[in-house]
């Protein structure tokens, strides 16, 4: 049983998206925070990571993580000893989609990244949570530690990125997937669909949360991690 774990942040987050779960398995496994932020093109970022990877880990991913974490099923799948996808999609985007990350893209070499994502907030996490100065001020500085080359380079790789539905039947590696209730960006039914093509994978959602499952929920998250991790 490999005691690697790979956590892979979304779009505009950094390792504080993952802070609770470092906490909570950083005694049983050695942890690595995959860096996202340096290529433009998810090949290359995979290819730049498995350089120095172990030979065996278990791969978590949310959001844009989940992205990446599809590549490196691509790349290196032996690899991969238990997959975790969390508030993510498999699905490659759509011209709407596109076109509204080409327009902030342009918006990132003009603008300061914070107010960027100050704006977005509302639809990372829980209506109700949008009151919760703390974890919005995380989530702000996230965006600040990615910082506005950063998030381009992020938005041309998902631009370019597959569609990985007709990978997924091919996951030969236990895959647990989670999913916000409330997530507005990956709702449940994308998840639903992967649970469906991935064999035998377990499917949660969580009541009362949205996209960022890993801050907004972290107790119930590593709960399930724990559990399937064993």
């Amino acid at each position: 049983m490999s005691k690697n774990l790979v956590l892979v942040p979304g779009l505009l987050c950094s390792y504080d998206l993952w802070l609770d779960q470092i906490g909570a398995f950083e005694e049983d496994y050695d942890l690595m925070i995959f860096d996202h932020t340096q290529h433009d093109n998810l090949p290359d970022m995979v290819r730049h990571f498995l350089v120095d990877a172990p030979d065996s880990f278990n791969l978590a991913g949310l959001s844009m993580g989940g992205y990446i974490a599809f590549e490196i099923m691509r790349q290196a799948p032996q690899r991969a000893a238990k997959l975790i996808l969390l508030d993510t999609n498999a699905r490659a985007d759509r011209q709407p989609q596109i076109d509204m990350r080409e327009a902030l893209i342009k918006r990132a070499a003009a603008e300061d990244i914070r107010s960027i994502a100050q704006e977005l907030t509302p639809y990372l996490i829980h209506p109700d949570r949008l009151n919760d100065a703390e974890l919005c001020e995380r989530i702000l500085d996230m965006a600040s530690d990615v910082g506005g080359e950063g998030f381009q380079r992020q938005q041309r790789a998902l631009i370019a990125r597959p569609d990985s539905r007709q990978a997924l039947p091919g996951i030969a590696c236990p895959t647990l997937i989670i999913c916000g209730q409330d997530d507005r960006l990956t709702p449940p039914k994308v998840h639903q669909e992967m649970a469906d093509l991935i064999p035998g994978a377990q499917y949660h959602s969580i009541p009362d949360c949205g996209h960022l499952s890993t801050m907004e929920c972290p107790e119930e998250v590593n709960g399930l991690m724990r559990a399937f991790l064993g």
